[in-house]
């Protein structure tokens, strides 16, 4: 049964799970330097954000075993330590598509050429990173309610409940922590530098 902590977030839970993917896919579509703007492509970032999806992936196992083990402050910072981490992947995720051109997967190198042995390699797996692609941003817009709903039951003191839907919680934010690494390594080859 909901508390009184729980019904005070609702709303707000409801608005950020709305307005968050509205804000990164109208931003996705904005690039500062087609609009006249002098700014440089922040090309340093993929790396970063990609190492901190790995770090994010992480740290929400080590949250796991802590609270397993009965470590429970272990367990509460870590997570709060996986929201930090998601949020700065956010925020560098953005500024990233804001600055650069975008890049697709088997998008000729730098010079133009690309052999046959290449073009055929890389249609061959172009379906599989789509399909991680596509299966990462949809469970990437799941994964915000699930995470604020659940973080909410644990500060509300509803831990039967919060343990429930972490549950659920877990495996898709693992599955979208992971995915965005493996999409990083996917596409970093043909990344313009």
């Amino acid at each position: 049964m909901e508390n009184k902590i729980e019904t005070k977030y609702n709303r707000l839970i409801i608005a950020v799970s709305i307005i968050v993917p509205l804000a990164v896919a109208l931003l996705f579509g904005v690039n500062l330097r087609k609009l006249g703007y002098d700014v440089e492509p922040l090309n340093q970032l993929p790396p970063i954000y990609a190492t901190i999806n790995g770090l994010t992936a992480v740290i929400l196992v080590w949250a796991v075993f802590a609270i397993k083990n009965g470590k429970r402050r272990l367990h509460e910072n870590l997570m709060k330590i996986a929201i930090a981490c998601s949020l700065s992947f956010l925020v560098m995720y953005v500024a990233y598509h804001m600055t650069a051109n975008t890049v697709f997967f088997g998008d000729s190198n730098h010079d133009g050429m690309v052999d046959e042995i290449e073009k055929n390699a890389v249609s061959g797996i172009r379906y599989l990173y789509y399909f991680i692609l596509i299966t990462h941003i949809a469970m990437s817009v799941v994964i915000i309610p699930l995470v604020l709903y659940t973080y909410v039951r644990a500060i509300s003191n509803s831990f039967e409940r919060h343990k429930k839907l972490a549950k659920i919680t877990f495996p898709i934010w693992l599955y979208v922590a992971i995915t965005g690494v493996v999409v990083y390594v996917m596409i970093s080859p043909y990344y313009m530098h």
